[in-house]
């Protein structure tokens, strides 16, 4: 019976083209008009409640979960985190090319300055010294025979010459004029004339010649010769000095006292020189290092040039040591929003390492002690969000997103120290841009 209802309703719903229009708001056909449309509405309404409310339209999102931090350093100012840093990070290079021949030190041995690290083979830069030496040598006796001057032995030779020639001379002047004489007579010929004219005057010339070299004997080389040949001994000596330059370069020797931080070449190796391919070793002193600190430009109106600090590392989280800023960055980076400071340690021992991570508390005053104070929470950065300056991050609260305004107290390795959150809180890490405060949210991981 129930089903010849529903047929009946169904066949009542049917358009009858050949009846009219129905007549008045309170016709069966506008009362079942109206129910129908209230029917939909309801409908709609209900699914749309329903989507939102078991629907999959929640983002899902990645949470971490906030850690609180507190200071045991009595009057603590501010804390920052960083890295462990040698003051003078030395790589050691090569000024020769040249293949290794020997290596003395490994990584972590303590060296002192002009200690043996490493030999370079030597045979061509030793040819070269010895090349150039002996020419600094013979330039060298050049000058000293020039400055000098004639030995005495020479002098006296060339004076005999002279005397021989004289006499010589004085013989033929006594034949020029015998023949002179015979020649008048009708004795001899013209030419027996013009022989012994002739042999007389090139003796004389040969007695004037003589002459002049026996002057010059007597007084020495001229300045100019003297000075030519010191330039070229310079220049000789110059030549010498380099080559001996480049074959002590083939020994390579610790410019500091300091430790061996990295080895970078082995024996046989071919090290070119003023190239980074030419390092080494790299040394460094650990009894002088500090801790490298990027400060938010918000806390650095907290620090002076020499404010005091204690110095911890992840590593020792027990062990604390002495520090006072030494070097401030004359310039902020831009794109960080910090400034650049270093913290010299002053009893530093064998725990520390460069690059580990370290903690600095800086500090008031070093006669306060204030006990265990508060710091804040530590968050990642990706929780940290930027609203017109502002700083916010998202906590997961009963499956929404929940607001909370903070405050960064300073930057930490991988996050910030942040006023605003108890810890303990769930904040959102990874999520849609578009989410905001109170949307639904799905955890990751989470069913």
């Amino acid at each position: 019976m129930a089903i010849d209802t529903k047929h009946d309703d169904l066949q009542s719903l049917r358009i009858d083209r050949s009846a009219g229009p129905p007549e008045g708001e309170g016709s069966p056909w506008a009362r079942r008009y109206i129910v129908i449309g209230i029917a939909v509405v309801v409908l709609l309404g209900l699914g749309t409640l329903g989507y939102r409310l078991f629907g999959g339209d929640a983002p899902e999102v990645e949470v971490t979960r906030a850690s609180v931090e507190s200071s045991e350093i009595g009057g603590t100012i501010l804390s920052a985190t960083g890295y462990i840093v040698a003051h003078h990070k030395i790589s050691v290079n090569s000024k020769v090319t040249g293949r290794v021949k020997w290596i003395g030190v490994e990584k972590g041995d303590k060296v002192k300055e002009g200690q043996v690290l490493v030999r370079l083979e030597d045979d061509e830069f030793r040819a070269q010294y010895n090349q150039a030496q002996g020419s600094a040598d013979s330039a060298s006796a050049y000058l000293e025979e020039l400055q000098h001057g004639s030995r005495p032995e020479e002098v006296a030779q060339t004076q005999h010459n002279l005397d021989e020639a004289r006499a010589t001379l004085i013989d033929d002047k006594l034949t020029l004029d015998r023949t002179r004489q015979l020649f008048s007579q009708g004795v001899l010929s013209k030419q027996a004339l013009d022989d012994a004219t002739a042999k007389y005057e090139a003796d004389q010339q040969r007695v004037n010649s003589l002459d002049k070299v026996a002057q010059l004997s007597k007084l020495g080389p001229r300045a100019e010769e003297i000075a030519r040949a010191k330039g070229a001994l310079a220049q000789a000596e110059g030549q010498a000095a380099y080559a001996k330059s480049l074959l002590d370069a083939t020994i390579i020797r610790a410019p500091v006292n300091g430790t061996i931080l990295d080895r970078t070449a082995e024996k046989g190796e071919l090290i070119i020189s003023q190239l980074a391919a030419g390092s080494v070793v790299t040394l460094a002193d650990l009894n002088d290092i500090q801790a490298d600190l990027d400060i938010a430009q918000d806390d650095f109106s907290k620090l002076g040039p020499h404010t005091k600090a204690v110095v911890t590392v992840d590593a020792f989280p027990d062990l604390k040591w002495n520090g006072v800023i030494a070097e401030i960055s004359p310039e902020a980076n831009r794109q960080k929003a910090t400034v650049e400071v270093k913290v010299q340690i002053l009893n530093p021992d064998s725990h520390l390492r460069p690059e580990m991570n370290t903690t600095v508390h800086f500090l008031a005053d070093e006669n306060k002690n204030v006990g265990t104070q508060p710091v804040g929470a530590f968050v990642p950065s990706a929780a940290v969000r930027d609203a017109g300056g502002s700083k916010f991050v998202l906590i997961a609260y009963d499956g929404k997103a929940m607001k909370r305004d903070v405050k960064i107290i300073s930057q930490r390795s991988g996050g910030f120290l942040v006023n605003g959150l108890n810890g303990g809180e769930d904040v959102i890490t990874t999520a849609p841009p578009t989410l905001k405060d109170g949307d639904k949210i799905k955890i990751k991981g989470q069913s």
